[in-house]
């Protein structure tokens, strides 16, 4: 008893500071740019700290766990695809920066038209609420596998205090939340490893998986599909891109993004790792444990903990907030206009509120997060690259191609998951593919059309 109640005032004590930073950042709101980019005047650390804080979520760092328990040493592709999407990503970082203001459905607007913003503005959030799902679902796992709670109270709690943290004060608040979040999570993945390879290890040497790439449980067809739908998210997201549009010039945006990829790779293998270690650990009632909860001291455990929490918190507060402001700006057509901040605050509370009863009902990280990825990727990957790229597209077919691109995608993952592996996963590469042929077959330059 004594030992929790160590973690549980840790956690009050994280969760005070945070929450107090939301409600000076409140106060310190003036307009619309510093509640949606934080007036665009992040720094390279800060930039940094948010990006690697935001994609070290819930769906990241316990996906990455869940994933090495069943497939072992391959579940480090979880976050080395996401690295590789972001070295990708540098090498047009400067070009968004830009191209960019406040969302990715504005690139959309300048390369298809106001039609096509629309279509993104209504799909992008339907999607992104299982993104959210995912992280308010790892914050009770983590409440509950502590024995603080059970799921279902960790679930409201976690729901609750990531809607008030966001809704207080927006980006604003976020930014300077992150860094520091960022190496509360750093502090927490190298002192888990240390104490992890200080400690005999509990898997008996034939319980632990020899290290290979790729196994029965992981082969070249799931990397091939993880790239497709997860990897490639970070080339073309909306949380990704929100980061970048937030940083105080294109410099620091391609600066930043390098600075994550490369740090994403040690990561990566330092909790697939963990994972694999703690295979043979008995899970708890919701099936999810915390590596090195069966050796690791109260503070250390609760040090474990807090990076876990702010890992769920970055992650989430980005997307609620980002998919919020699409919404807002799909109902007022401009984020800038008087009333549109009161406007995402409302639609903070609904996709929050939404979110909290998926969660409530899946309890899976990484069907909930790649289930939304899924569409998304299907829907959009193709029409952006085409337009950053200026490849020759059709213009008036571009709500044709994001609808069946994300449909058959959609259609594709439930099958997999439902039925099978080969043909859920050719009916996801079809959708790539059928996509990019109603887009582009038999089109004009993109570069010729005068912007919309």
């Amino acid at each position: 008893m004594a030992c929790m109640t160590q973690i549980e005032l840790i956690l009050v004590v994280y969760l005070a500071v945070v929450t107090g930073i939301g409600i000076y950042s409140f106060f310190k709101v003036k307009d619309a740019s510093d509640y949606y980019i934080s007036g665009k005047r992040g720094s390279w650390w800060q930039v940094s700290g948010s990006l690697f804080a935001t994609i070290m979520g819930g769906s990241a760092i316990l996906g990455t766990i869940e994933l090495s328990q069943k497939a072992g040493w391959p579940a480090a592709w979880f976050l080395l695809s996401a690295s590789a999407g972001l070295f990708v990503l540098s090498m047009i970082s400067q070009k968004i920066s830009l191209l960019g203001h406040y969302t990715l459905p504005e690139l959309l607007l300048r390369f298809y038209g106001k039609k096509a913003e629309k279509a993104a503005s209504l799909l992008i959030p339907i999607a992104w609420t299982g993104i959210i799902a995912a992280q308010i679902i790892a914050g009770a796992k983590i409440l509950d596998s502590l024995d603080i709670t059970s799921y279902q109270n960790g679930a409201l709690i976690c729901g609750a205090i990531f809607v008030f943290y966001t809704l207080a004060g927006g980006q604003l608040s976020i930014l300077k939340t992150d860094f520091v979040q960022a190496l509360i999570i750093l502090a927490g993945i190298i002192t888990m490893f240390i104490l992890r390879l200080n400690h005999s290890p509990i898997n008996t040497e034939s319980a632990v998986p020899a290290f290979t790439l790729f196994n029965e449980a992981f082969t070249v067809a799931d990397l091939l599909i993880l790239l497709l739908t997860y990897s490639i998210t970070f080339v073309v997201g909306p949380d990704i891109y929100s980061r970048i549009f937030c940083a105080k010039n294109a410099k620091v945006a391609q600066r930043s993004v390098l600075t994550v990829a490369i740090l994403l790779i040690p990561v990566a293998l330092i909790l697939t790792w963990l994972g694999v270690m703690a295979g043979s650990q008995a899970t708890t009632g919701n099936g999810f444990i915390i590596p090195g909860s069966s050796f690791l001291p109260p503070w250390a455990l609760g040090l474990m903990a807090a990076a876990l929490l702010s890992a769920v918190m970055s992650s989430a507060d980005t997307t609620l907030l980002n998919s919020s402001m699409i919404l807002a700006e799909l109902f007022t057509g401009n984020l800038d206009k008087p009333g549109t901040m009161k406007l995402t605050r409302i639609f903070i509370v609904l996709m929050g509120s939404v979110s909290l009863i998926i969660a409530l009902k899946v309890t899976s990280i990484l069907n909930a997060l790649l289930m939304s990825l899924t569409f998304f990727s299907g829907a959009f990957i193709i029409p952006i690259i085409a337009g950053l790229a200026g490849w020759p597209v059709k213009k008036d077919k571009a709500i044709v191609a994001i609808t069946v691109g994300g449909g058959l995608a959609l259609a594709g993952k439930i099958l997999t998951d439902s039925t099978g592996r080969s043909e859920g996963y050719w009916l996801i590469f079809a959708a790539f593919i059928i996509n990019a042929a109603i887009l582009m077959v038999g089109a004009s330059s993109l570069k010729s059309r005068p912007r919309q």
